[in-house]
């Protein structure tokens, strides 16, 4: 699971427990300036991942770490697709960032009241 906040002018996001170790990642910062924007999306899981390196997807139970498909790299961090949020990224080594939060509606309102 991932935490979200704003720190001044840029989106953190820390990555919690294990899935450090199989996203290969402890935090993400973002500046502000390159968060297009965020939504709540359950069915993201069920899209095509892309080729993973590093990371770890197990269908059903895990899926985190950095993705490749179609020239975008992707990072994950999703155990329960019910409570994943995309958010979307320009001029970033990611394009978007799919994690997993304790509440998405929240997460998402954060977000996009920042880039007000």
């Amino acid at each position: 699971m991932a935490l979200v906040h704003i720190d001044g002018d840029d989106l953190v996001v820390v990555i919690e427990g294990l899935d450090k170790l199989w996203a290969f990642k402890s935090s993400l910062s973002i500046p502000l300036a390159n968060v297009r924007g965020a939504t709540a999306d359950p069915g993201i899981a069920a899209d095509p991942k892309g080729i993973r390196a590093p990371g770890a997807h197990v269908p059903g139970v895990i899926t985190a770490g950095t993705f490749h498909l179609d020239g975008e790299k992707v990072f994950w961090d999703v155990k329960d697709p019910s409570k994943a949020v995309v958010i979307e990224l320009a001029d970033e080594r990611y394009a978007r960032l799919v994690v997993q939060v304790d509440d998405p509606r929240a997460t998402v309102t954060l977000v996009e009241n920042a880039l007000r």
